[in-house]
């Protein structure tokens, strides 16, 4: 049987043109005008003024905390139902990461929970340097919520908008709210450049510094020179151009996306103990992934885990939901608010094959399956 994937590359064939001229040109290091170009669209299409393009979403993650001063000792908040790149790269700067719980309504970040962070170091003389949200499997935080609280306690917010290109709250485009905004175009997401990612922000210092620290912060010398520690983050001008021919399509693949969510929904919302990832008002998703959760007490037995298991026997793959950040060995002794909301999400939710490429058939046959195990 052929595989059914998760969430595979869908190529359109517009991003032929974009290689064939970086190879045309011998433009096939990681700088030259698909690089540029690139970093031009994404800005047009989110909606801010400046755009590095690097070689992942850590890299801009990790970039962005530099920027804001992280260091020894200092504390991060970070949003623990997500994936460990959003947590790692605190720790690259010996930084302390302290894990926030979610909430129901969007799975993501609790405003509850990160107010009672703020205040819990302010008034010890540890005023967090920086809060890192998620918009999680596309769907846009709680971003008012969390917005003014960063504000009211002074703390930049770093947007990881890695698997939301293309959401928007109330209307404007996810990636374009934080002090720093962080996007991801890994060979799983809604547009893939095989890998890398980018970093946004309306501060144009700080891109430019990401930029050059990017680059191994080489000096302005006619010599090899180097004044601080750099990294070899940059984006070649080949995984450009291929994301320069994805996002000219970015809008259909979000429609492709959220055909499999409505589809999903219309076949299997009626099965008992079923819930989908829950799109309040103002909140529009990709939907990267379409994600449920089964309660086994309404279920009639039915769990998570004999779902993957009946569509692993079908050569289909799925996955669990994101095993929240406190719960992960590596992050034992991290301090943690709450955990409750992501620890029940992870034990009972599912993440279902949603690549943008997925045939009709396909669909059916893993509805098909799904219904089958209930009674």
């Amino acid at each position: 049987m052929n595989k059914i994937f998760l969430s595979s590359p869908h190529l359109s064939g517009r991003e032929l043109p974009y290689v064939q001229q970086a190879f045309d040109t011998n433009w096939i290091a990681p700088l030259g005008p698909n690089v540029d170009g690139f970093e031009r669209e994404l800005c047009t299409y989110v909606g801010t003024s400046h755009a590095a393009a690097l070689s992942s979403g850590t890299a801009a993650i990790h970039l962005a905390l530099i920027m804001l001063g992280v260091s020894s000792d200092d504390v991060v908040l970070c949003q623990s139902f997500t994936f460990s790149a959003s947590a790692n790269p605190i720790v690259y700067q010996d930084a302390t990461p302290v894990f926030l719980d979610s909430e129901r309504d969007t799975w993501n970040l609790c405003p509850e929970a990160l107010e009672k962070a703020l205040q819990y170091y302010t008034e010890r003389g540890k005023k967090p340097k920086a809060v890192i949200g998620v918009h999680l499997y596309g769907m846009p935080a709680r971003l008012r919520e969390i917005l003014a609280l960063c504000e009211t306690y002074e703390v930049p917010f770093v947007e990881d908008a890695a698997e939301a290109l293309g959401s928007m709250y109330f209307g404007r485009k996810a990636g374009s709210f934080g002090k720093m905004s962080v996007l991801s175009f890994n060979g799983n997401k809604i547009i893939t450049t095989s890998g890398g990612g980018a970093l946004l922000s309306e501060n144009d210092s700080y891109i430019e510094k990401a930029k050059f620290l990017a680059t191994q912060a080489r000096d302005d010398a006619p010599h090899y020179q180097h004044s601080e520690i750099g990294y070899n983050y940059r984006l070649s001008n080949v995984c450009a151009g291929i994301g320069r021919g994805q996002l000219e399509v970015i809008d259909e693949r979000v429609a492709q996306r959220r055909a499999n969510f409505d589809f999903y929904q219309e076949e299997l919302g009626g099965l008992p103990g079923v819930d989908f990832q829950p799109e309040p008002e103002g909140h529009f998703s990709n939907r990267w992934l379409t994600c449920l959760t089964i309660d086994p007490k309404q279920s009639g037995g039915v769990t998570r885990e004999m779902v993957c298991l009946a569509l692993e026997g079908k050569n289909i793959e799925s996955r669990p939901l994101w095993k929240p950040m406190h719960q992960q060995p590596v992050f034992t002794d991290a301090p943690c608010f709450g955990g409750k909301v992501a620890e029940n999400l992870f034990e009972v939710g599912l993440c279902l094959p949603s690549g943008s490429n997925l045939e009709t058939t396909d669909r059916q046959q893993i509805a098909s399956k799904i219904k089958s195990l209930f009674p």
